[in-house]
C-alpha cells in the first residue's frame, strides 16, 4: 500500500508539472502597439507602430525614419481577405497594389514551437517591477530559424527574431500593446490609392517582406 501510495503521489506531482509547463499561445485578436527593427547589420533601422485585427484578417504598418532630419512616414496596409497590400508613402504621395500571400497567420506561438525558457524581465523582488515571458523557438521553410518571445499573462508579442541563410537576423521589438482597436480609420486607404493597380508578381508579398521592405526604404531615406 505504502508503495502504490508514493507512486500516486509521483504520477500526481509529474502531472502538476506537466500542467504548469507553458504552452503555446494565441494573442488577443485586436491590438495596437509600438515597434523597433533591428537590421542584420545590428543598427536600429526603424520605428513605428502597428495595427492588427485577426477578425478582418489585415494589418497595418507604419514607419518613420530615424535620421534625424524629421519625419517621413511610409506605410504597409495588408488586406488578406482581398490578398492585397497597399505600399502607401506619405512623402511623395504615391501608392502601390501589390499581390498579398493569401494565407492570414495569426500572432501566437506555432503549436510545433519548442520552449527555450521562462524568464522576468526586470525584477522579481517586488509587484510590478517585471513581466513573466516565455522564449520559444523553431524552424521556417527554407532552412529559417525564429525565436520568439510572448508574455505568460495574455500572450502579448515581445519581440521577434528570424534567420534566413540569404540575410542573416532580423529583429523586432514591440511595445505599448493597447487591446482593442485605437482609431476605427486605421484601415482606410487615403485617396490617392483609388487609382493604384495590382501589380503582377512572381513571389506574393508577406508580412514579413512587408516588414523588410519597411526597414529598407526607411533606411535609405535621409
Amino acid at each position: 500500500m505504502k508503495t502504490t501510495g508514493v507512486l500516486s503521489l509521483l504520477a500526481l506531482l509529474v502531472a502538476v508539472c506537466a500542467a504548469q509547463a507553458p504552452k503555446p499561445c494565441v494573442s488577443p485578436p485586436l491590438l495596437h502597439g509600438g515597434f523597433t527593427t533591428m537590421s542584420d547589420d545590428g543598427l536600429m533601422a526603424s520605428t513605428g507602430t502597428m495595427s492588427y485585427d485577426a477578425f478582418g484578417q489585415r494589418v497595418k504598418m507604419s514607419v518613420s525614419n530615424l535620421t534625424g532630419n524629421g519625419t517621413s512616414p511610409i506605410q504597409r496596409v495588408l488586406l488578406f481577405g482581398k490578398k492585397v497590400m497597399y505600399e502607401i508613402n506619405w512623402r511623395t504621395f504615391s501608392c502601390r497594389m501589390k499581390r498579398l500571400n493569401a494565407t492570414f497567420q495569426p500572432m501566437r506561438v506555432p503549436e510545433d514551437a519548442q520552449l527555450l525558457g521562462q524568464v522576468v524581465m526586470g525584477s522579481s523582488s517586488s509587484f510590478g517591477m517585471g513581466v513573466l515571458v516565455n522564449n520559444w523557438f523553431g524552424t521556417l521553410p527554407g532552412n529559417a530559424l525564429y525565436t520568439f518571445v510572448f508574455t505568460e499573462v495574455g500572450c502579448i508579442p515581445v519581440a521577434y527574431s528570424i534567420f534566413t541563410p540569404e540575410e542573416g537576423w532580423h529583429t523586432i521589438s514591440t511595445f505599448n500593446w493597447v487591446l482593442g482597436t485605437v482609431d476605427p480609420g486605421d484601415y482606410i486607404l487615403p485617396f490617392f490609392c483609388r487609382k493604384a493597380k495590382l501589380e503582377e508578381s512572381d513571389a506574393p508579398e508577406t508580412m514579413l517582406t512587408a516588414l523588410k521592405s519597411l526597414v529598407r526604404e526607411a533606411k535609405g531615406m535621409k
